[in-house]
């Protein structure tokens, strides 16, 4: 089963420390990470969102791989490579998978300016692992979909 906790954090910059550490506990195998983005408000109080998982370039691989493939039986590689990269990538544009945007964009708005919300989505994780990571940026558990008593778990050991 897959988990989505929502951390608050004091800046974008923690923000982005602490995504960079959740890629470092995948590698070691603490975390299985599905997704994971950044939300935040600007000087102008914009919220702003930055993905990890970036489906444009990801579905322009694919479609131009698929493309040239057709490409090639029907006599026209070029053709055909640009023409899926070009479908691959509105396709990637408008696929929505792992964290939804609308919860992003909801949570980025309730953000005090100069703070910021971490997203992560992740199959599995050896938890008192990765708590003790997440500890020195002091993060505040805004939303998760783990069942009461393990979210509580969650906060108590975060704060301690």
């Amino acid at each position: 089963m897959t988990h989505l906790v929502v951390l608050g954090l004091d800046s974008r910059e923690d923000a982005e420390r602490v995504i960079q550490l959740t890629e470092e506990l995948a590698k070691q195998e603490l975390l299985q990470r599905e997704d994971a983005a950044i939300a935040y408000k600007d000087a102008k109080g914009k919220v702003r969102i930055q993905q990890t998982m970036n489906l444009t370039g990801a579905g322009a691989t694919s479609g131009a791989l698929w493309g040239t493939l057709i490409g090639l039986i029907f006599l026209n590689p070029l053709a055909g490579f640009a023409v899926g990269a070009a479908s691959g990538a509105l396709a990637g544009k408008l696929t929505d998978i792992g964290i939804s945007d609308q919860l992003i964009k909801d949570v980025g708005r309730q953000l005090q300016e100069d703070h910021a919300a971490v997203f992560l989505l992740a199959r599995s994780a050896t938890v008192d692992r990765v708590v003790d990571a997440l500890k020195p940026f002091g993060p505040t558990v805004i939303q998760t979909n783990l069942t009461k008593e393990r979210e509580d778990e969650l906060v108590q050991a975060l704060q301690s």
